[in-house]
């Protein structure tokens, strides 16, 4: 059975630039449990759309994951105040859990 990181590997390998196919690569590999992997790919996701909050989340979750505790607050945080001017009330609860628990 071929994970699902392979399928967003080799469509990024397609189109390098695609910011959707790093993201989706990124959450696939946080998912398989490889999250010092997911860091690089959610973080070039996270700065190419800089109103794009799902991989902010995912990279402070990363980032936590592989201790960089520091980092992952500047993630989260940068999320939370997305989350909070886009309406997005279950993210922002679950953002403000984190970061209180930090």
């Amino acid at each position: 059975m071929s994970r699902r990181s392979e399928v967003f590997r080799e469509r990024l390998a397609g189109e390098p630039g695609n910011p959707f196919f790093r993201f989706s690569l990124g959450q696939a590999l946080l998912a398989e449990g490889e999250p010092a992997e997911a860091v690089e790919h959610l973080g070039l996701a996270a700065e190419a759309k800089s109103d794009w909050m799902a991989p902010r989340i995912l990279l402070g979750k990363a980032l936590l994951a592989v201790g960089r505790k520091d980092a992952a607050r500047s993630a989260l945080e940068g999320a939370l105040r997305l989350a909070v001017s886009q309406g997005h009330e279950e993210p922002e609860a679950e953002l403000r859990g984190i970061l209180a628990g930090l």
